[in-house]
């Protein structure tokens, strides 16, 4: 296993997870917004979109690189970018001091870019939007160390959960299960304080926070709130 897998392996197993997502962050203080979260963080998740795959255009390799000697937390990074720079931009976020880049698995040459991923000494992941059926990650189990799966509409911020987010992580959750792969489910999108319950109670291992962590009034009340989640009986 290699050092960013480890870092994986060497998170919680108790209780659910908090990827803080830094698209939600105060851009103009980023370094701010870090070090007065960076205790309650398990994972950063760093969005990455290019306008063409994603509409939206967000965050850039050196901004990663500026942030990565601010915390020894892990960071994620999700690519939502054309399979023509695709490759490229795993290059380019491996060197600003990513941990895990995930791809998505509607690029065609996604299965190439977890491969490419893993020969950089990176855990990989792939991110499943809603239109896309769960099983079609099956064969990739073995190569990738978190899966996410979308609950909204990719790119777009503050939109509600989609209806079928739940039975997608369910049945993210039995895949993984069976085939016994040590791959952390995360759920991206929707994620409020009505909906964390049941995206938990589905199977999620990780969610996404954006203003649910970083406009949290107060932090250390709301995160201990996400730690006290069950998981599936």
């Amino acid at each position: 296993m290699n050092r960013r897998a480890d870092m994986l392996a060497a998170l919680p197993v108790d209780r659910l997870l908090a990827e803080f997502s830094l698209w939600s962050a105060d851009l103009a203080r980023m370094a701010d917004d870090v070090a007065r979260v960076d205790r309650y963080v398990d994972i950063y998740h760093a969005d990455v979109a290019d306008g063409h795959f994603s509409p939206a255009m967000l965050l850039f390799p050196d901004l990663i690189a500026q942030i990565r000697p601010l915390t020894d937390r892990p960071v994620h990074v999700h690519l939502m970018v054309t399979d023509t720079v695709l490759m490229d931009q795993i290059d380019q976020f491996c060197e600003a001091g990513a941990d895990i880049i995930s791809v998505h698995a509607e690029n065609t040459n996604a299965a190439a870019a977890v491969d490419h991923i893993r020969s950089k000494g990176l855990a990989a992941g792939i991110v499943l939007q809603l239109d896309t059926a769960v099983a079609s990650v099956q064969g990739q189990l073995d190569k990738i160390s978190m899966l996410t799966l979308l609950g909204t509409k990719m790119g777009i911020k503050g939109v509600g959960l989609d209806p079928q987010a739940e039975n997608r992580l369910a049945e993210a959750r039995q895949m993984i299960d069976e085939a016994g792969a040590q791959v952390l489910l995360a759920a991206d999108g929707g994620i409020r304080e009505h909906t964390v319950p049941g995206l938990r109670q589905a199977g999620a291992d990780t969610i996404v926070m954006g203003s649910l962590a970083f406009g949290a009034d107060d932090l250390a009340a709301r995160m201990a709130w996400v730690h006290t989640q069950k998981g599936p009986s």
